[in-house]
């Protein structure tokens, strides 16, 4: 056996200091946590959860803190967005599938979580709603788009319906306007509404950047917020952030059951996803074309919000308008399960950043200021539930006078 150099006590207290002033040195200043806005200050509060499919039903615990908030705020308006991945693993299948009852469910208790708290809401599609980037993609959005239209009535729709790619505009109030794109047909590989047949209002990638531009610039003075399920910037797996076990045990990528070391054999797989054989990861081809067509149009006309899901984590991190996003704030919220999170590290901008289920909420107020905080659901082991707190909160800067 290997034997490895004991360190004295001073090396070992040198080496934790160089750590900590390493970490202390990429950790953005530590801010005071933003008071919280007089309910009767608020104009709309926008909640911002995603790949929220769980099995656990509307008694999951991530669901049950996301109606709770909505109850809290009584009569000021309140919308939700849940940014994809709202059925796991494939969508929802055809009527006689054996999970179709799952799928249904899973809607169903996202559906609820939104109308129990009195609110509005949408849900946008994700990949793994696309029949997780399979065959049946096209016809799985559909199905998705009839089982919310019946669940949800008027106050909850599928954005945008029908498997088309958007922009679909939603203006909530006199502050704020909603933007919301289907990635997913940016990067879907099979049968998808494209072209002269198509039966969208948007029919090429030109058709889709040339409306979302027009949908910014016609705002006029309201905040903006696009939506949308892949994230254009990223600390999570999709952005090239791997644990240690994914280089072990690749094949757990696949099913969560196969433990089967590869060791040395099982670093390629992240080191391939690194270097863009998936188109959904941002290294990806058809992905950082995508990316760079919604940068193109942000370049003129920024929006203040760009928010997502895709990586199970939540992070907020700063834009830029000069640079790289052009849009003010790029939010990752997409650890709608608990107990589903995933490795996240920080990235140029990062703000904040937490491997922890929860969800996030921008409060839009009278006088136009914009707070946005972050909220994290923990197992509570006594309660056989979950435990909240807000972990992260802060006012925007909205770029306005």
């Amino acid at each position: 056996m290997r034997s490895f150099p004991r360190l004295s006590g001073g090396a070992l207290a040198a080496l934790v200091a160089a750590a900590a002033a390493c970490s202390s040195a990429l950790a953005p200043a530590t801010l005071a946590p933003a008071p919280a806005a007089p309910l009767q200050s608020i104009e709309l509060s926008l909640f911002l959860i995603g790949d929220a499919g769980s099995s656990a039903y509307d008694g999951e615990p991530v669901l049950r803190e996301l109606s709770r908030q909505l109850d809290s705020l009584e009569q000021a308006p309140r919308f939700v967005v849940f940014l994809g991945d709202n059925v796991y693993p494939r969508g929802v299948p055809p009527a006689d599938h054996p999970n179709r009852e799952d799928a249904e469910k899973k809607i169903a208790a996202q559906v609820l979580a939104i109308r129990r708290g009195g609110a509005r809401g949408v849900l946008i599609p994700g990949n793994h709603d696309w029949d997780r980037m399979g065959r049946d993609g096209w016809n799985a959005i559909r199905r998705q788009d009839t089982l919310v239209r019946a669940f949800g009535g008027e106050a909850v729709r599928l954005l945008p319906a029908g498997g088309c790619p958007g922009p679909e505009v939603v203006d909530l109030g006199s502050r704020v306007r909603l933007i919301a794109l289907d990635t997913e047909w940016w990067l879907h590989n099979d049968a998808k509404p494209a072209g002269s047949a198509s039966p969208c209002p948007t029919r090429t990638p030109e058709e889709v950047t040339d409306s979302l531009g027009g949908a910014l610039r016609d705002g006029g003075m309201r905040h903006t917020v696009v939506v949308a399920h892949h994230p254009l910037r990223s600390g999570g797996e999709h952005g090239g952030a791997f644990k240690f076990v994914d280089h072990i045990f690749p094949l757990r990528n696949v099913e969560s059951w196969l433990w089967i070391p590869l060791p040395l054999i099982g670093s390629l797989y992240p080191l391939a996803r690194q270097n863009g054989i998936s188109n959904q990861d941002i290294s990806g081809g058809k992905y950082q074309a995508m990316r760079r067509a919604f940068e193109d149009v942000f370049a003129r006309f920024p929006p203040l919000v760009f928010a997502s899901g895709h990586d199970h984590d939540l992070q907020v991190i700063r834009g830029s308008r000069a640079e790289v996003s052009h849009a003010g704030y790029l939010l990752v919220s997409g650890a709608g399960i608990l107990g589903h999170a995933g490795l996240v590290r920080r990235v140029e901008g990062s703000l904040f950043e937490r491997e922890a289920a929860g969800f996030m909420r921008l409060d839009f107020t009278k006088d136009g200021q914009v707070r946005l905080s972050v909220s994290t659901v923990v197992p509570d082991v006594e309660r056989a539930e979950g435990k909240s707190a807000e972990v992260y909160s802060a006012w925007l800067d909205s770029g306005r006078p």
